[in-house]
Formats: C-alpha cells, sequence, structure tokens
C-alpha cells in the first residue's frame, strides 16, 4: 500500500547540503590563519628598530619626564590625548619600535600645542607633570624642544613682512621678538618648544622649526640627541638649527 495519497506528488527527503557548512569553516580557517599571521608580523615589528627614522620632528607633550624616565613611566591608557582639547596629542605606532610604541608624541607641524596643561592633569602616573598655566609656569615647567630659525628661509630676512610665528607665540615679547620687517629672534632661554611658530609658519618648507629637548635622567648615557643639519652662518640673536641654545 502506498504512503501517498491519489492525486498527490511523493513526499521527497531533501539532500543534506554540506556546502555552507564547508565555506564557513574555510571561513573561519582563513580568519584563524590571517590573525595569526597579523600577530606575527606585529610581535616582529614592535621588536624590530625602525628601519629609518620617523619624518618630521616629534616632540613629547609637555611636562614630559627625561626620555627613559617618561617611557618607563608611560602606561599607555592614551588619557592625555582623550584630555587635549586642541587634538594635538598623537601615537607612534609599532613601527617606531617596542620601546616607543602607543607612547605619546605632538607634531609641530600639524598641530602645536597650546600649554593647557590638560594633558598633564589627566596622566595616571606622573610620566606628564602638572603645571602652572601661566607664563612663569610655563617657562619653569615646559621644555618640550627649542625653536631654530633658517633664515635663509625666513620670508621677514628677505624684505617680506610675515610675522606669522610671533604673532602664534605665547611667549611673544620673551621667547620671541621681531624687528625690521617683523623678522623674528629666538630667546632659547625662554622657549619652551610649543611648536606654535612651526605650525604658523607660512613658508614652505617651514623657515623655524622645533627641535626636541633630550633631557638625560642621572645615570643616563645611551641615547644620542637627534642629529641637526649644520647651518654656514648666523644672524642677529638667532640660534640656527645646528647649534645649542
Amino acid at each position: 500500500m502506498s504512503d501517498a495519497r491519489e492525486g498527490e506528488e511523493p513526499l521527497v527527503e531533501p539532500e543534506l547540503d554540506d556546502e555552507p557548512s564547508s565555506r564557513a569553516t574555510m571561513a573561519r580557517r582563513g580568519f584563524l590563519g590571517a590573525t595569526i599571521a597579523a600577530a606575527i608580523g606585529g610581535a616582529a615589528a614592535a621588536f624590530a628598530e625602525p628601519r629609518r627614522p620617523m619624518g618630521g620632528v616629534r616632540l613629547r607633550p609637555p611636562g614630559a619626564l627625561p626620555e627613559e624616565a617618561f617611557t618607563d613611566a608611560c602606561v599607555r591608557c592614551f588619557r592625555c590625548a582623550n584630555a587635549c582639547p586642541n587634538d594635538t596629542i598623537r601615537f607612534h605606532g609599532l613601527g617606531a619600535g617596542l620601546k616607543q610604541a602607543f607612547t605619546p608624541y605632538v607634531h609641530a607641524r600639524e598641530r602645536g600645542c597650546v600649554l593647557c596643561g590638560e594633558c598633564a592633569e589627566a596622566c595616571p602616573t606622573g610620566a606628564l607633570r602638572p603645571f602652572e598655566v601661566s607664563r612663569e609656569g610655563w617657562i619653569a615647567a615646559v621644555d618640550m624642544g627649542k625653536a631654530r630659525l633658517n633664515e635663509d628661509l625666513c620670508f621677514s630676512y628677505h624684505g617680506r613682512t610675515c610675522g606669522a610665528c610671533y604673532r602664534a607665540c605665547p611667549l611673544a615679547g620673551q621667547a620671541m621678538t621681531i624687528g625690521l620687517y617683523e623678522a623674528p629672534t629666538v630667546h632659547p632661554e625662554h622657549c619652551v618648544g610649543c611648536g606654535l611658530c612651526e605650525q604658523a609658519c607660512l613658508h614652505l618648507p617651514q623657515a623655524i622649526r622645533v627641535i626636541p629637548t633630550v633631557r638625560r635622567a642621572p645615570g643616563e648615557t645611551s641615547r644620542r640627541e637627534p642629529a641637526e643639519r649644520p647651518r654656514p652662518r648666523e644672524r642677529s640673536g638667532t640660534p640656527r638649527w645646528g647649534e645649542r641654545g
């Protein structure tokens, strides 16, 4: 006796298709392989030395400890960048090497520091030390770098009035003064290296750069200061890129 009624099509058991399951398995294997490869590549990048110096000059945020002490104290929490109202702080990637990875820096040409002190207040470990937000407080406690002027590039030293760097300087009249055609003179004893002058410079490439301060903790001798390109001659009281302030 047939199970199918008259006039009705017999029921057909559906065939099981293994293809979706096979595709899912292949996708999982591909994802796992890519994850492992990325982890291996990331570890290799982290433990390797940078293959070339990073482009541009990087400064530490204001209030930073000497470099070795800073990288030891920094816990890579990113709170400094979250607190920064000017969106100034960036972070090194793995390509900078394990010691530098995920530590904060300021790229002055891109965006200088307004010296508000919020990053230092947010730092939980003291890698960035709080400072008084005033002219006196900046000069006493902030030492990010020193501005260096290339008069061969500066518009104001070639009869074209500019003054953009002077107007951007938070310590104008102390860290920087101006003369004929608003030609700037840097006074390194008062310059804190915020980088606002470099950001404001209208010349391409910039006629003024901030060279990071390399401060050594007691007993530290292994680090070398970054090489600076020597300049042939000097005008006024402004230090050249290749000279000490």
